[in-house]
């Protein structure tokens, strides 16, 4: 399974039918600001287009996850232009019985470099306690 790739019926619960989707995830986006403007988001039949401009990879590659991680949403298109990437990055999708310390023994080595992780995805993750499996997540190079 690769970035654009998701478990639809896992993620977060955004919408109740298909027609409010791209609302609902605008505002997700939005809300939590990671930095896309322009965005203009489509959904049929679980696959979510994205368009816009993202002031850094890392905005874009966070709208991406934002998305992908809703319930509803198997793929995930993306038209978003952005700078190219600075930093190494790879993408773990949770397992169950993950933690973040769990997660960044397994990525990055030391299980106490959590917030590292937390930090990469704070508009993906909004609360550290709950991850769920199937996720996926932005797991920085090791420091």
């Amino acid at each position: 399974m690769g970035l654009l790739d998701f478990a639809r019926n896992i993620g977060t619960k955004l919408f109740g039918n298909e027609e409010e989707a791209p609302e609902k995830i605008t505002q997700h986006i939005e809300d939590n600001n990671p930095g896309v403007s322009d965005l203009k988001v489509e959904v049929k039949d679980g696959v979510a287009t994205l368009s816009g401009q993202a002031d850094s990879a890392e905005a874009r590659e966070k709208a991406i996850l934002m998305t992908g991680n809703t319930e509803g949403i198997e793929s995930v298109v993306d038209n978003i232009s952005a700078p190219e990437s600075t930093e190494e990055v790879s993408y773990y999708e949770v397992q169950s019985g993950d933690s973040l310390w769990k997660i960044a023994e397994k990525t990055i080595g030391n299980g106490a470099d959590y917030e590292k992780i937390f930090e990469a995805n704070r508009e993906v993750i909004i609360d550290p306690d709950k991850i769920f499996p199937g996720q996926k997540l932005r797991i920085p190079a090791a420091a």
